[in-house]
């Protein structure tokens, strides 16, 4: 599966990386004084020079996404609107217009850039502009958005935060109906905001992997970053191939995809400790690699005598020690070695070689 520039391969440590902006450059509009366009510009751009794989907004009009009696579920000690419309309808502005200019500005400058549909309208507009469609966790229910996904014959990102492994299955059995030979990656999710470290579930991605085989699995975090980034670097260690994760400028700004959001640093960070990652794993297969040819050379054994041996006399084992380096006869075939004679006078400690000992079976 390929995703804008990006081979989506499991198990190499080398996963896809999203950086989600989501409605994030509003913020970062107020903050700054600057228009949205020139904000949501900025953020695409920053992700991209930061490392990020593809960047992703979130597309949606608060009257198709939610009902005015809409009760909030994250933190409202962070985002302290209570409603999801009222939430929703700060951050719905932008149309199909905008939508198309942020693809043709990450095209100009070699990003990969695609957006989250809450909506069928935005489902077909967004379609010319996307390599792939994400489907929020949210959204695991809603068939006729999975329909509507399905039938656009692209990859699809299915988070799965909050659902049952029945959920899945009946959206992968739409999705695949749609769309047969539909390529999908599931994306492991806990639908908290923050997700706190105990919550993260990171098992679940070795999990999803049992359960569904024939699919890669991913990671979509919503866990506020750590120092060293450990959280998403585990991640990518149990076997996700795909790492979403919130992007902002500013992680002390107000509001809900924020404090739990990476900012370039981060993301920065994040790639250095999975190029650690991967330059540690190596290769799979057993094999001797260059690098310790020496060591079997110099730090394994050979068969050495333990005292001063007369030519003729045969060896016993108690005349014989195994010692370093393995630049004679080795231990594996001490049982040849035993009963043979020997051709020459030796000294204690010589490391035995073939031609020390008379041929096999040769009488004394």
């Amino acid at each position: 599966m390929r995703i804008g520039k990006k081979d989506i391969r499991v198990d190499t440590l080398d996963p896809l990386i999203i950086a989600e902006v989501g409605v994030n450059y509003y913020d970062i509009a107020a903050k700054e004084g600057v228009p949205l366009m020139e904000a949501a510009k900025r953020m695409l751009r920053e992700a991209h020079l930061g490392g990020a794989d593809a960047v992703k907004f979130q597309t949606y009009k608060s009257a198709k996404i939610a009902a005015r009696d809409s009760p909030a579920y994250w933190d409202t000690t962070k985002e302290t609107t209570r409603s999801q419309f009222e939430l929703f309808q700060k951050f719905d502005h932008f149309g199909e217009a905008e939508y198309r200019e942020l693809a043709e500005y990450a095209a100009g400058i070699g990003a990969t850039f695609f957006s989250t549909p809450f909506d069928l309208e935005a489902v077909d507009f967004l379609d010319p502009l996307v390599p792939a469609f994400k489907v929020a966790s949210a959204d695991i229910t809603n068939l006729p958005l999975l329909e509507r996904v399905a039938a656009k014959r692209k990859p699809i990102l299915l988070a799965v935060g909050a659902s049952s492994l029945e959920e899945i299955r009946r959206a992968l059995g739409v999705i695949r109906g749609g769309s047969p030979e539909a390529e999908v990656i599931l994306l492991h999710c806990i639908l908290n905001y923050p997700t706190l470290p105990p919550n993260a579930n990171l098992g679940m991605i070795q999990g999803l992997r049992e359960e569904f085989p024939d699919l890669p699995i991913g990671y979509s975090d919503h866990v506020e970053p750590s120092a060293d980034m450990l959280e998403v670097t585990m991640a990518v260690l149990l076997g996700a191939c795909v790492i979403e994760k919130h992007f902002t400028l500013d992680k002390s700004l107000p509001g809900n995809d924020h404090y739990h959001a990476m900012d370039p640093v981060d993301l920065r960070k994040l790639k250095g400790q999975i190029e650690r990652c991967r330059v540690l794993y190596g290769r799979r297969d057993k094999v001797v690699i260059e690098t310790e040819a020496p060591a079997t050379r110099f730090a394994r054994r050979s068969i050495v005598l333990a005292r001063a041996i007369r030519a003729g006399e045969a060896l016993r084992a108690e005349d014989l020690i195994m010692k370093r380096p393995a630049t004679g006869i080795p231990p594996t075939e001490l049982d040849r070695v035993i009963g043979r004679r020997i051709v020459r006078d030796l000294p204690e400690d010589e490391i035995l070689q073939w031609e020390h000992l008379a041929p096999e079976g040769a009488g004394g």
